[in-house]
């Protein structure tokens, strides 16, 4: 009877291993918890954060053995507050969102989205007489979002480094959402943004003609950062692990309609070797509007 029972739990096990989606429990990290937390800057609303990352949540799951917890923010401002109590452990963020939580808590960079498009352009239309960031003085021009890297701080720069001071020597106006639309209505006599936003204005003015007069070198990518009050082993074991399964993480990252939008159609790809150094040109365009850091 023992005997039969043994080759009954042995062929138990077989099939259980042999069965698809079964696959062996991952390898436990040193110093991790079983469970940790991740937020989005740029989405609000536990929804839309789940239908975004749910993918992503399981696959990590999968070759790390911790369950990832979907952190829902009220707004960008709250994951900075949720880093410094601890109450989020993974964040994904932006460059200059980086450099502000940087300031306030110890935080490391997981790993980055790399977008080879990730830089500013200056539009005007194809028939002004602008050739140069320097033909816009005394002109109105439409930017995107205070605090913005693309869309802000890195125009800023730009402006400052063509001899202009953005406020004295021209009218900024800080558009968001509407900033295409400003130039294409003939509201601005430029427009600074992301390189992509061209697409903006062929949606907006799809007979219009537009051209860019200046454009900046390319961001460094966003960032999903880690607390820095997780045990060092954890940090390095996350990194380690994630990076040797660096394919099939990105294949559930943009396994949704929204990332795959956001990260597929921008030409992304994931990169595990940044470090705080390579945000020079950020801090360099914090400094150049005025912001302090």
């Amino acid at each position: 009877m023992n005997a039969i029972t043994n080759v009954l739990k042995t062929a138990a096990v077989v099939l259980t291993l042999g069965m698809p989606g079964m696959a062996p429990a991952a390898e436990p990290l040193p110093g991790c918890p079983d469970s940790l937390s991740m937020a989005d800057t740029g989405i609000e609303g536990m929804g839309s954060l789940a239908s975004a990352f749910g993918p992503f949540a399981e696959e990590f799951e999968a070759l790390t053995g911790i369950e990832l917890e979907l952190f829902s923010l009220a707004n960008r401002t709250a994951a900075g507050n949720a880093l410094i109590y601890d109450d989020v452990d993974l964040v994904f963020a932006g460059p200059s969102e980086y450099l502000l939580f940087q300031r306030e808590t110890a935080v490391e960079i997981l790993f980055t989205v790399e977008r080879p498009h990730y830089g500013t352009s200056f539009f005007v239309p194809a028939d002004s007489p602008i050739r140069s960031l320097e033909g816009l003085r005394g002109q109105r021009i439409a930017l995107k979002d205070v605090g913005s890297a693309s869309g802000h701080l890195l125009p800023m720069l730009m402006l400052r480094e063509a001899g202009l001071d953005p406020e004295r020597d021209l009218q900024v106006i800080m558009a968001g959402d509407t900033r295409a639309a400003a130039l294409a209505n003939g509201d601005v006599a430029a427009m600074g943004g992301g390189n992509r936003d061209d697409r903006l204005l062929r949606q907006l003015d799809p007979d219009g003609e537009y051209r860019v007069i200046a454009t900046s070198p390319i961001l460094p990518g966003d960032p999903v950062l880690i607390r820095g009050s997780l045990a060092a082993s954890c940090r390095t074991g996350l990194a380690e692990r994630l990076e040797a399964h660096a394919d099939a993480l990105w294949e559930a990252l943009v396994a949704t309609e929204r990332n795959h939008e956001k990260f597929v159609d921008r030409d992304s790809a994931l990169r595990f070797d940044r470090t705080s150094d390579d945000y020079s040109l950020v801090r360099e365009a914090y400094a150049a509007a005025g912001i302090d850091l």
